[in-house]
């Protein structure tokens, strides 16, 4: 019963981090050249908290009762967003940091090859 369940788990989140915008859109910013994109990324938590707004408004006003699993489905992309800009600022450090390493130790061994061919 745990195996099963654990494989619906899987594969249902394998089905939302290739079907779903804001799942792709994150795994973009994640890459390397999206990196740059992350604080830019926090902009767009704006309209899903509206959106969460309009909808709490709603039920408010005696709408119906499925209207909270779009504002919960709203908060959290929301908040995906608004995480991922300082995430996206510590991991375009991390990779400078790397990149500027592996040009230094290059630069090293081109000096040392250099130094050995006089």
């Amino acid at each position: 019963m745990i195996r099963r369940l654990w494989t619906l788990s899987v594969h249902t989140r394998a089905f939302l981090r290739r079907y779903m915008p804001t799942n792709i859109l994150l795994d973009a910013i994640r890459t390397r050249r999206g990196l740059k994109w992350g604080v830019p990324a926090i902009l767009l938590a704006a309209p899903y908290l509206l959106a969460a707004s309009t909808f709490t408004t709603l039920i408010a006003a005696g709408g119906p009762g499925w209207l909270n699993l779009l504002v919960f489905l709203c908060l959290w992309n929301a908040m995906k967003f608004i995480i991922m800009g300082p995430v996206s600022l510590i991991l375009l450090g991390r990779a400078r940091l790397r990149e500027g390493a592996a040009a230094r130790a290059e630069r090293r061994t081109m000096a040392e090859s250099a130094e050995q061919a006089t």
